[in-house]
């Protein structure tokens, strides 16, 4: 066990550094995002970094190439210089001292004698200065031992690809090749090295010789690295001062721009009275005055439509009012008429009858405008009383037999074992169950309606599902508006007002609860109720899913499987189903 732990010690480790560093690129992505400044900013100096390294590196490859061929120059100069001067020893050599000098030659390594060779390797030491500007290496061609040097330099710091070009050129040409030097001790440095041949005819040698300038560049590395330096820091300094400028520019306007979004977010909020200083004449300030302007009409309107609204809710509950005293006297002669109405040829008896079913009508839709208008007014209460939920849906499916019957409906009960308690206002939970049992049985066409309850520790939840027509997508929350009709065209056959799932919407709010309902074509719909079991609770979840678990599961299996199958093969399991 202990061996195990430490195995996942390291995976829960790096699990938790790609949590932090997932969080934290969300984070900054997030800040980059929201903030159009810092946008600008970065943009700014990534553009300028590009611009800024594009310059530098242009004008470092021209500063080299301007050092390196000025130094080139000279040095071709001299190499030029010294090459004649060294065959003008050569051409003054007396003839018969020809095998002596090639004897004191063989295996040379210095920088003197009284050789003509060795006469000019000290000549050229002297025209190289008393601090050498450069080097000088003369190399036998047929005896790669053989050589003279000016200074201490290692005549390994001439390539053989270095040889192979010079012995391939005329003895005029000068080849150049930039490189290490080294020198006897270890040392190094960087320089260029300018090889050529020397021209030996006229001269008593029976060999040809080759002469190369060893010229060290240390100063020009150093001028240079000081250069490259002072360009990268002043680039620095450059993309900095351009990301401050762009940073002040765009505070200028920026920050108008987030001042009108909190302003219209408290103008959002409710807060009518909202408005932006204008200041200057510019666009930003043109911008601040049209703002200004339109909040004060949007002020307006709101103010036109809330005693539009308010006109509109008096006259509904005046009007609801005023027909209470008219209508109980209707219903006395109605009742009176129905009542007697086996005393009447039938077809007035069928009008007895009519007109008492419009009437029953009439009242609900009355007691219906009167409820709608204690909404609006804000005048609704809960009467709490602690409830077993099962109780009041048994209560409002026995309200609902009759109806059911008439329709041949029947109810799927599917209720829990043990009590389910919550504090609710039970004649309202009632009403908004028995309108969702009428609209399932209206558009059940007959089937059976399943009616669950479910619970958990903070919730309640009752569900009717019927098997109808279903709801097309978008309908479901259009379902409960006031006088909605999926189709205008269908006649209500319960006698319904329109207001039914409005008020049930409302009584769920009042609860703090939810009222959602759920629909597709062909597969009926379900309504779904969910309550506190505590009043005054916030209610973060719902025990009962919102789309029945047999559709769903069917959806999940229809897109695992429908890859595989052929079309007719997939139809007919949708028959099936």
């Amino acid at each position: 066990m202990p061996s195990s732990k430490r195995l996942r010690t390291p995976r829960r480790v790096a699990r938790g550094l790609r949590r932090r560093a997932r969080w934290l690129a969300g984070w900054v992505r997030r800040v980059f995002w929201r903030s159009l400044q810092l946008r600008v900013v970065t943009s700014t100096m990534v553009i300028s970094i590009a611009v800024v390294a594009v310059l530098g590196v242009f004008l470092m490859q021209q500063i080299v190439a301007t050092t390196l061929e000025s130094r080139e120059r000279a040095a071709r100069s001299e190499a030029q210089a010294d090459r004649k001067a060294v065959l003008g020893y050569l051409k003054n050599q007396p003839g018969g001292e020809t095998s002596k000098q090639q004897a004191d030659m063989a295996g040379a390594l210095q920088a003197g004698g009284d050789s003509p060779l060795g006469q000019a390797i000290v000549a050229l030491a002297g025209r190289a200065g008393a601090v050498p500007r450069y080097s000088v290496v003369i190399r036998n061609d047929n005896r790669p031992g053989e050589f003279y040097v000016t200074t201490n330099i290692d005549p390994v710091s001439i390539p053989e690809r270095l040889r192979a070009d010079v012995l391939k050129k005329q003895p005029e040409e000068v080849t150049t090749y930039y490189g290490r030097l080294y020198y006897e001790g270890g040392d190094s440095r960087p320089g260029m090295i300018l090889g050529t041949r020397l021209d030996t005819s006229g001269t008593p040698l029976d060999s040809g010789y080759e002469i190369y300038h060893l010229v060290p560049l240390d100063q020009e590395e150093k001028t240079l690295t000081s250069v490259l330096r002072m360009l990268i820091l002043v680039g620095v300094a450059l993309v900095l001062l351009l990301a401050a400028i762009a940073s002040l520019v765009t505070r200028q306007v920026v920050i108008p721009v987030r001042l009108a979004r909190q302003a219209a977010e408290r103008l959002a909020a409710g807060r009518l009275d909202e408005r932006l200083k204008v200041r200057g004449e510019d666009d930003l300030a043109r911008l601040a005055a049209s703002f200004n302007e339109m909040a004060a009409n949007l002020a307006l309107k709101i103010h036109q439509l809330e005693e539009l609204s308010q006109v509109q809710r008096q006259f509904v509950s005046d009007v609801s009012h005023e027909l209470r005293t008219p209508l109980t006297t209707v219903r006395m002669a109605a009742d009176l008429l129905y009542d007697a109405r086996e005393d009447f040829d039938p077809m007035v008896a069928r009008s007895a009858e009519l007109m008492q079913n419009q009437l029953n009508r009439f009242e609900t839709m009355l007691a219906d405008l009167l409820e709608i208008s204690r909404y609006d007014a804000g005048a609704a209460e809960l009467d709490i009383e602690p409830v077993d939920v099962r109780d009041v849906v048994l209560s409002a499916v026995g309200d609902s037999e009759a109806l059911a019957e008439r329709h041949s409906t029947r109810f799927d009960l599917r209720l829990p074992g043990e009590p389910c308690m919550a504090e609710m206002d039970r004649r309202r939970v009632e009403r908004v169950l028995r309108n969702l049992l009428f609209n399932a049985i209206e558009h059940g066409e007959g089937r059976d309606i399943i009616v669950t309850v479910g619970a958990d520790r903070d919730a309640v939840a009752v569900a009717v599902r019927d098997h109808g027509v279903g709801l097309k997508p978008g309908e479901e929350n259009m379902v409960f508006d006031r006088f909605w009709r999926a189709d205008p065209s269908r006649a209500r056959t319960i006698g319904g007002t329109g207001l039914g799932l409005a008020i049930s919407r409302e009584d769920a709010m009042l609860h703090g609860g939810w009222l959602q309902a759920w629909g597709a074509p062909g597969e009926g719909s379900q309504f779904r109720l969910s309550l506190p079991r505590t009043a005054g609770s916030p209610l973060r979840g719902s025990p009962l899913p919102l789309v029945p678990p047999e559709v769903e599961m069917r959806r999940t299996w229809r897109a695992h499987m429908t890859p595989v199958l052929s079309p007719a093969t997939a139809d007919g399991g949708r028959d099936a189903d």
